[in-house]
Protein backbone atom coordinates (compact mmCIF):
# COMPACT_ATOMS: atom_id res chain seq x y z
CA UNK A 1 0.00 0.00 0.00
CA UNK A 2 1.25 3.50 -0.83
CA UNK A 3 2.27 5.23 2.38
CA UNK A 4 0.43 8.39 1.40
CA UNK A 5 -2.84 6.44 1.37
CA UNK A 6 -2.72 6.00 5.13
CA UNK A 7 -1.69 9.52 6.15
CA UNK A 8 -4.06 12.08 7.67
CA UNK A 9 -5.18 14.86 5.32
CA UNK A 10 -5.17 18.47 6.51
CA UNK A 11 -7.21 21.04 4.62
CA UNK A 12 -5.57 24.36 5.39
CA UNK A 13 -5.46 28.04 4.51
CA UNK A 14 -1.98 29.53 4.66
CA UNK A 15 -2.72 32.77 6.53
CA UNK A 16 -5.69 31.65 8.61
CA UNK A 17 -4.59 31.86 12.28
CA UNK A 18 -6.55 28.73 13.19
CA UNK A 19 -4.98 26.71 10.39
CA UNK A 20 -1.59 28.22 11.19
CA UNK A 21 -1.61 27.00 14.77
CA UNK A 22 -2.79 23.56 13.69
CA UNK A 23 0.17 23.32 11.31
CA UNK A 24 2.54 24.46 14.07
CA UNK A 25 1.33 21.75 16.42
CA UNK A 26 1.63 19.09 13.72
CA UNK A 27 5.13 20.30 12.90
CA UNK A 28 6.20 20.33 16.56
CA UNK A 29 4.68 16.88 17.09
CA UNK A 30 6.75 15.60 14.14
CA UNK A 31 3.62 14.13 12.61
CA UNK A 32 3.50 13.65 8.85
CA UNK A 33 0.29 14.60 7.08
CA UNK A 34 -0.90 15.37 3.56
CA UNK A 35 -1.39 19.13 3.29
CA UNK A 36 -4.04 20.50 0.99
CA UNK A 37 -3.87 24.29 0.77
CA UNK A 38 -7.02 26.04 -0.39
CA UNK A 39 -8.87 29.32 -0.66
CA UNK A 40 -12.23 29.62 1.06
CA UNK A 41 -13.93 30.82 -2.12
CA UNK A 42 -13.12 27.48 -3.75
CA UNK A 43 -13.55 24.74 -1.16
CA UNK A 44 -12.83 21.21 -2.40
CA UNK A 45 -15.84 18.89 -2.61
CA UNK A 46 -13.85 16.26 -0.69
CA UNK A 47 -13.43 18.66 2.22
CA UNK A 48 -17.13 19.57 2.31
CA UNK A 49 -18.11 15.90 2.30
CA UNK A 50 -15.80 15.29 5.26
CA UNK A 51 -16.91 18.42 7.14
CA UNK A 52 -19.98 20.23 5.76
CA UNK A 53 -19.30 23.35 7.84
CA UNK A 54 -16.36 24.01 5.53
CA UNK A 55 -13.93 25.66 7.90
CA UNK A 56 -10.17 25.29 8.22
CA UNK A 57 -8.35 23.49 9.58
CA UNK A 58 -10.11 20.23 8.78
CA UNK A 59 -8.17 17.07 9.52
CA UNK A 60 -9.36 13.80 7.98
CA UNK A 61 -7.83 10.75 9.65
CA UNK A 62 -7.12 7.50 7.78
CA UNK A 63 -10.01 5.76 9.58
CA UNK A 64 -12.42 8.42 8.31
CA UNK A 65 -12.72 10.38 11.55
CA UNK A 66 -12.76 14.16 11.10
CA UNK A 67 -11.28 16.78 13.43
CA UNK A 68 -12.42 20.26 12.43
CA UNK A 69 -11.64 22.48 15.42
CA UNK A 70 -8.14 23.94 15.56
CA UNK A 71 -7.48 23.23 19.23
CA UNK A 72 -8.68 19.66 18.74
CA UNK A 73 -6.28 19.26 15.80
CA UNK A 74 -3.45 20.54 18.01
CA UNK A 75 -4.37 18.15 20.80
CA UNK A 76 -4.63 15.25 18.35
CA UNK A 77 -1.10 15.93 17.08
CA UNK A 78 0.47 16.34 20.51
CA UNK A 79 -1.34 13.37 21.98
CA UNK A 80 0.24 11.32 19.21
CA UNK A 81 3.76 12.57 19.99
CA UNK A 82 4.89 15.49 22.12
CA UNK A 83 8.71 15.58 21.98
CA UNK A 84 8.92 19.08 23.48
CA UNK A 85 6.28 18.40 26.15
CA UNK A 86 4.05 21.24 24.97
CA UNK A 87 1.17 19.70 26.93
CA UNK A 88 3.28 19.84 30.12
CA UNK A 89 2.58 16.22 30.94
CA UNK A 90 6.15 15.50 32.09
CA UNK A 91 6.51 18.41 34.46
CA UNK A 92 8.08 16.50 37.35
CA UNK A 93 9.92 13.25 37.99
CA UNK A 94 9.17 10.41 40.37
CA UNK A 95 11.39 10.48 43.43
CA UNK A 96 13.57 7.43 44.17
CA UNK A 97 15.23 6.33 47.38
CA UNK A 98 18.93 7.02 47.67
CA UNK A 99 19.82 3.30 47.50
CA UNK A 100 18.29 3.09 44.02
CA UNK A 101 15.27 1.00 45.05
CA UNK A 102 11.81 2.38 44.55
CA UNK A 103 9.38 2.28 47.44
CA UNK A 104 6.05 1.26 45.89
CA UNK A 105 3.95 3.45 48.18
CA UNK A 106 6.22 6.42 47.56
CA UNK A 107 6.15 5.75 43.82
CA UNK A 108 2.37 5.57 43.72
CA UNK A 109 2.14 8.81 45.67
CA UNK A 110 4.64 10.49 43.35
CA UNK A 111 2.85 9.24 40.25
CA UNK A 112 -0.39 10.61 41.63
CA UNK A 113 1.23 14.00 42.17
CA UNK A 114 2.65 13.92 38.63
CA UNK A 115 -0.80 13.22 37.24
CA UNK A 116 -2.43 15.97 39.30
CA UNK A 117 0.20 18.54 38.34
CA UNK A 118 0.04 17.58 34.69
CA UNK A 119 -3.76 17.85 34.69
CA UNK A 120 -3.55 21.22 36.44
CA UNK A 121 -0.98 22.49 33.92
CA UNK A 122 -3.08 21.41 30.94
CA UNK A 123 -6.17 22.99 32.49
CA UNK A 124 -4.31 26.31 32.78
CA UNK A 125 -3.06 26.01 29.20
CA UNK A 126 -6.52 25.35 27.79
CA UNK A 127 -8.08 28.08 29.92
CA UNK A 128 -5.66 30.68 28.55
CA UNK A 129 -6.31 29.56 24.98
CA UNK A 130 -10.07 29.74 25.60
CA UNK A 131 -9.72 33.26 27.03
CA UNK A 132 -7.96 34.48 23.89
CA UNK A 133 -10.18 32.58 21.46
CA UNK A 134 -13.40 33.87 22.98
CA UNK A 135 -12.30 37.18 24.54
CA UNK A 136 -9.36 38.60 22.64
CA UNK A 137 -10.31 37.36 19.15
CA UNK A 138 -13.63 39.31 18.94
CA UNK A 139 -11.83 42.46 20.14
CA UNK A 140 -9.12 41.87 17.55
CA UNK A 141 -11.69 41.54 14.74
CA UNK A 142 -13.28 44.85 15.75
CA UNK A 143 -9.83 46.49 15.88
CA UNK A 144 -8.96 45.18 12.39
CA UNK A 145 -12.29 46.41 11.00
CA UNK A 146 -11.84 49.84 12.59
CA UNK A 147 -8.47 50.15 10.88
CA UNK A 148 -9.63 48.76 7.52
CA UNK A 149 -12.68 51.03 7.27
CA UNK A 150 -11.05 54.02 8.99
CA UNK A 151 -13.66 54.14 11.71
CA UNK A 152 -13.39 56.71 14.47
CA UNK A 153 -13.41 54.15 17.30
CA UNK A 154 -10.03 52.60 16.52
CA UNK A 155 -8.50 53.77 19.82
CA UNK A 156 -11.35 52.18 21.78
CA UNK A 157 -10.95 48.95 19.84
CA UNK A 158 -7.21 48.94 20.40
CA UNK A 159 -7.69 49.60 24.11
CA UNK A 160 -10.01 46.60 24.38
CA UNK A 161 -7.27 44.43 22.86
CA UNK A 162 -4.62 45.92 25.10
CA UNK A 163 -6.26 44.51 28.22
CA UNK A 164 -5.28 41.05 26.97
CA UNK A 165 -1.87 42.08 25.65
CA UNK A 166 -1.04 43.66 29.02
CA UNK A 167 -1.82 40.37 30.77
CA UNK A 168 0.57 38.56 28.44
CA UNK A 169 3.21 41.19 29.10
CA UNK A 170 2.81 40.60 32.83
CA UNK A 171 3.18 36.85 32.36
CA UNK A 172 6.28 37.25 30.20
CA UNK A 173 7.92 39.67 32.62
CA UNK A 174 8.73 36.86 35.03
CA UNK A 175 9.06 33.90 32.66
CA UNK A 176 10.10 33.04 29.11
CA UNK A 177 6.77 31.69 27.90
CA UNK A 178 3.09 32.25 28.57
CA UNK A 179 2.57 29.48 31.13
CA UNK A 180 6.08 29.11 32.61
CA UNK A 181 9.73 29.14 31.60
CA UNK A 182 8.85 26.15 29.46
CA UNK A 183 7.08 26.49 26.13
CA UNK A 184 3.55 25.12 25.97
CA UNK A 185 0.61 24.59 23.65
CA UNK A 186 -0.68 28.01 24.75
CA UNK A 187 2.26 29.79 23.12
CA UNK A 188 1.75 28.40 19.65
CA UNK A 189 -2.05 28.57 19.92
CA UNK A 190 -2.11 32.28 20.79
CA UNK A 191 0.84 33.32 18.61
CA UNK A 192 -1.09 33.75 15.30
CA UNK A 193 -3.53 36.20 16.88
CA UNK A 194 -0.80 38.31 18.47
CA UNK A 195 0.87 38.37 15.06
CA UNK A 196 -2.33 39.81 13.61
CA UNK A 197 -2.59 42.37 16.40
CA UNK A 198 0.98 43.54 15.76
CA UNK A 199 0.19 44.15 12.08
CA UNK A 200 -2.93 46.33 12.50
CA UNK A 201 -1.09 49.54 13.47
CA UNK A 202 2.51 48.52 12.97
CA UNK A 203 4.17 51.79 13.96
CA UNK A 204 2.05 52.11 17.09
CA UNK A 205 2.82 48.52 18.06
CA UNK A 206 6.59 48.97 17.71
CA UNK A 207 6.45 51.84 20.21
CA UNK A 208 3.94 50.20 22.56
CA UNK A 209 5.00 49.40 26.16
CA UNK A 210 5.07 45.64 25.62
CA UNK A 211 8.77 44.75 25.20
CA UNK A 212 8.38 41.20 26.47
CA UNK A 213 5.46 40.43 24.16
CA UNK A 214 7.40 41.94 21.26
CA UNK A 215 10.46 39.82 22.03
CA UNK A 216 8.36 36.67 22.48
CA UNK A 217 6.59 37.26 19.16
CA UNK A 218 9.78 38.13 17.26
CA UNK A 219 11.49 34.98 18.49
CA UNK A 220 8.74 32.92 16.91
CA UNK A 221 8.47 34.92 13.69
CA UNK A 222 12.21 34.60 13.11
CA UNK A 223 12.31 30.87 13.89
CA UNK A 224 12.89 28.07 11.39
CA UNK A 225 9.64 26.50 12.57
CA UNK A 226 7.62 29.54 11.51
CA UNK A 227 9.32 29.63 8.11
CA UNK A 228 8.46 25.97 7.57
CA UNK A 229 4.86 26.39 8.72
CA UNK A 230 4.33 29.47 6.54
CA UNK A 231 5.88 28.05 3.36
CA UNK A 232 3.72 28.69 0.31
CA UNK A 233 2.48 25.65 -1.60
CA UNK A 234 0.41 25.25 -4.78
CA UNK A 235 -3.33 25.23 -4.17
CA UNK A 236 -4.67 21.69 -4.09
CA UNK A 237 -7.68 22.53 -6.24
CA UNK A 238 -5.34 23.77 -8.98
CA UNK A 239 -3.01 20.79 -9.13
CA UNK A 240 -4.55 18.03 -6.93
CA UNK A 241 -1.07 17.41 -5.62
CA UNK A 242 -0.81 16.39 -1.95
CA UNK A 243 2.10 17.95 -0.08
CA UNK A 244 3.90 15.91 2.56
CA UNK A 245 4.09 18.15 5.63
CA UNK A 246 5.54 17.61 9.07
Amino acid sequence: MNKTNVLPILYSLRNCPYAMRARMAIFRAKQTILLRDLVLSNKPAEMLIASPKGTVPTLVLPNGDVVDESVDVMLWALNETDPDDLLHCGITKINHQSDGEVDSESQNDSESKVGNKAASALTEILALIYEFDHGFKPCLEQYKCAKRYRENNIVQCRTACQQYIARLEQRLTGQQFLISDKESLADIAILPFIRQFARVERQWYLKAPYPHVQKWLNNYLQSKMFSKVMAKYPLWEDCHEDILFG
